[in-house]
């Protein structure tokens, strides 16, 4: 008991210690770090950093948080790459951030569940348990939430996606060239298709061809309406009426959005008689019990 009390005063004092050291009003800046922005480009040599600091923990503990933040997720049957989702969501986090951020949690919640075990009166193996299971479900609690956010996304744009489609294929009828057409898109729209195609049109800027471009949304989002468009807009310099294409896939998409809208519906249907079921079946047993009961002490009475 001693040794895990020494243990965790070591690691919430090495946790206090990392974040106030980023704290600009705490940690005192050296006179080098304050004279660099005024330094010229060329005469500009990299400072050695401080053994104990935010940086040196994070190059230190970079490799291990991404290799061992990948096996627990693939153990716990997230298979999908990390990269993917967070760039499917648009989100402001690299990979390794994000393993940082899963890393600084669970020592966290391993600090506050080793102080919970030392200061609460619980048997040593629940203790234990809550000691080993803070840090994982911290770590998972972080995992969850991006996949919850990853599978919002994917949502939002299947639904938005017969819509996009339409005023696609209208924009196309019109006589606009599909990356004019895109980049309305992108720039008058607000919602999750919109800015998947900002990000279609900044890679095409970039000197990316146009299929190109949208073939890296396509596997990007993972939505099979997308996949069916962009294999549709594919044909851009084949088809010579591309519009009508488009305004086809695009009541295809409204049909797939309206036929699991159906099975959405029809399920929470088929859920609201669970509650009315129980309530029936309940009264209806204890009707049926007392007669039972009564007729029981009549046998055993003759």
């Amino acid at each position: 008991m001693s040794r895990l009390l020494v243990l965790s005063g070591l690691a919430a004092w090495l946790g206090c210690t990392l974040l106030l050291s980023c704290l600009r009003a705490v940690r005192r800046i050296s006179l080098t770090e304050r004279l660099r922005p005024y330094a010229p480009a060329a005469g500009r040599e990299r400072t050695p950093r401080s053994l104990l600091s935010a940086d040196s923990f994070r190059e230190v503990v970079r490799p291990v948080a991404e290799l061992g933040g990948g096996r627990i997720a693939r153990v716990v049957g997230v298979t999908e790459d990390l990269a993917r989702r967070l760039h499917r969501v648009h989100a402001d986090l690299d990979p390794t951030a994000f393993r940082l951020r899963q890393v600084g949690a669970s020592v966290g919640a391993f600090g506050a569940g080793s102080v919970a075990a030392l200061l609460l009166p619980v048997p040593p193996s629940l203790g234990l348990l809550v000691v080993l299971g803070a840090p994982a479900l911290a770590f998972l609690v972080i995992e969850q939430r991006l996949a919850q956010q990853s599978a919002r996304w994917q949502h939002r744009v299947f639904v938005e996606i017969p819509v996009v489609s339409e005023q696609l294929g209208m924009l196309l009828s019109s006589g606009w060239s599909l990356g004019t057409s895109l980049q309305h898109l992108a720039d008058r729209g607000g919602g999750a298709c919109s800015r998947d195609l900002a990000r279609v049109c900044q890679r095409i800027q970039q000197g990316l061809a146009e299929h190109a471009a949208l073939q890296e949304w396509s596997d990007e989002v993972q939505v099979p309406a997308v996949r069916r468009l962009v294999a549709v807009l594919a044909l851009s310099h084949d088809a010579t009426d591309l519009g009508a294409l488009v305004a086809e896939e695009a009541r295809s998409a409204r049909r797939d959005a309206h036929r699991r809208l159906l099975e959405a519906i029809e399920r929470r249907t088929q859920q609201v008689w669970i509650p009315v079921t129980v309530a029936t079946l309940v009264p209806g047993v204890l009707l049926l019990a007392v007669p039972f009961l009564q007729a029981l002490r009549l046998f055993s009475a003759a």
